[in-house]
């Protein structure tokens, strides 16, 4: 049985969420070097892809339809290798990790944690951004082996965009045993310049092959045959007996190529098994909607709303916090869309989402972690650290700042607090809010290093789902780096689907669930 979770959270106080606590044991198992930092222009030049996929031309369809040749050539006479069968169980229960691969102290605070609630869980997912900064097969050690190397369970993956800036060959090579890499298989278009064909060619980034010490890392970590997931390729349905999971692979721009839209709609025929999609880029993120894009035309989420899907819940990773939008549709369901890729990443802000108002989903039932004072207080701290030699300029308490943001958004701050807020927080605040910060900002590589936080509170985060025939549970799990959270990390959210009367699920949130 896992820990309970019954530590305070974040809505009830400052220690529930990680502002007044000592850091966890987790100190002693990150690895003695510099963390990464994308002020290095190594690290810059490493993910150039990104800016050359979206300025000059995205080759990832044609290279992904490659590997999937490779993948088919491998696995023939196996069975269709993007199904996964584990039926034979009435539950299930795994963890959803999203966007973890950066192998320093913002990754290990979450392993204790991760221990705590990981037993009984059948297997792991991780999603989106295996390794960062550029998804490279020499990396994995650090960043994927090492880690997770005690989790007993296999463990699968969908690839994120800094997967592909290697175009995928160290997630291919270590997590879907495909050792050959395809040739470069991507054409230009007869309308696109000969000029910025030739641009592209000099820019685009070729991944580095793996090491000959790679194998050895391959064979020796995670050895067990119960921890062998037996992936073998980027996009996958697996088989449960309640619940099918389906995991998309999102490419650099969030698209999915034309055979994985034929193959997303084939498995997702069959609304009465209960389905649950992962994918690398969230179809609600920030106060906004991203349909998700399918070559040839549609959109992933047309799929995903269709009745005859059986979709109760879309989870994506991408953006490094946690984001809940319970959106109702026009035939009276109500489908969960969460963004889960808090895992261990550099943390992306929450006090800039606006508020909510979206098509069947609104502020009242809109819940997100850190909540947005907590993490406007930790960016100003971190502001001032950095412009201000700590000397107090920017930074604003965690109460201060919830206040604020309820004057500006007109929101009723999570936590119960008597503060008055000064005009020097209201000043502070108002400084703070247009500096960079944004997960799609241009400015936000340059500023990645300032919002990497290795000490508590860090806001981490991570799921664990249980699912029976007939009830699915999510929970959203905090690991801040606190030692006393280490070992019954808080709920930060909860959610239960029922299926009623013609296969149509209901749900119960935070304290409807107890």
């Amino acid at each position: 049985m896992e820990a309970t979770g019954a530590a305070p959270n974040s809505r009830e106080s400052l220690q529930g969420a990680g502002w007044v606590c000592p850091a966890g044991r987790f100190k002693a198992f990150v690895p003695p070097k510099r963390p990464l930092s994308w002020l290095q222009p190594r690290m810059l030049w490493d993910a150039r892809n990104d800016v050359v996929a979206e300025r000059i031309g995205d080759p990832v369809n044609d290279l992904r339809r490659a590997w999937m040749r490779a993948v088919t050539e491998q696995a023939e006479g196996e069975g269709d290798p993007r199904l996964i069968d584990r039926a034979g169980n009435e539950d299930v229960s795994f963890m959803v990790i999203g966007d973890p691969g950066e192998g320093d102290a913002s990754q290990w605070a979450t392993i204790p944690p991760l221990e705590a609630i990981w037993k009984g869980t059948d297997f792991a997912v991780i999603m989106s951004d295996v390794i960062y900064p550029a998804g490279n097969a020499n990396e994995y050690e650090e960043k994927f082996y090492r880690p997770y190397r005690e989790y007993p369970s296999p463990i699968y993956a969908i690839p994120g965009n800094h997967d592909w800036y290697d175009e995928l060959r160290g997630f291919m090579y270590h997590l879907c045993g495909v050792e050959e890499m395809p040739s470069p298989d991507f054409t230009y278009t007869s309308d696109q310049p000969r000029w910025k064909q030739t641009v592209h060619r000099l820019f685009w980034r070729r991944p580095d092959p793996p090491s000959p010490a790679q194998e050895a890392v391959r064979s020796s970590y995670r050895p067990l045959p119960s921890q062998r997931s037996g992936q073998r390729s980027p996009y996958w349905a697996i088989d449960t007996d309640p619940v099918r999971i389906v995991g998309i692979d999102t490419g650099i721009l969030g698209g999915l190529d034309r055979d994985q839209g034929e193959w997303l709609r084939e498995v997702s025929r069959d609304p009465s098994r209960a389905k649950i999609l992962l994918t690398g880029k969230p179809l609600y993120v920030d106060g906004e909607y991203h349909p998700g894009s399918i070559e040839g035309g549609g959109t992933v989420d047309e799929i995903v709303r269709d009745p005859d899907s059986g979709y109760i819940a879309a989870i994506g990773g991408d953006i490094h916090n946690y984001q809940r939008y319970p959106t109702q549709l026009d035939d009276g369901r109500t489908l969960q869309y969460l963004v889960a890729g808090g895992g261990g990443a550099f943390m992306h802000p929450t006090h800039e989402i606006p508020r909510v108002r979206l098509p069947g989903v609104d502020e009242d039932r809109f819940v997100c972690y850190p909540r947005r004072g907590d993490s406007l207080a930790l960016f100003s701290r971190l502001y001032d650290r950095k412009l201000a030699f700590g000397r107090g300029y920017f930074e604003i308490s965690p109460d201060e700042a919830a206040a604020y943001l309820g004057e500006q958004l007109g929101i009723q701050p999570s936590r119960e607090h008597q503060v008055v807020l000064s005009d020097r927080a209201r000043r502070a605040a108002e400084r703070i809010l247009p500096l960079p910060g944004r997960a799609r900002g241009p400015l936000h590589p340059l500023f990645a290093l300032w919002f990497d936080i290795n000490e508590p509170p860090m806001f981490k985060s991570f799921l664990r789902i249980d699912a029976g025939a007939d009830r699915v549970r999510i929970r959203c799990f905090a690991a801040t780096g606190c030692w006393d959270q280490e070992d019954n990390p808080p709920i930060e959210d909860e959610l239960v689907a029922e299926r009623g009367a013609g296969d149509r699920w209901t749900w119960r949130e935070g304290s409807e669930v107890q």
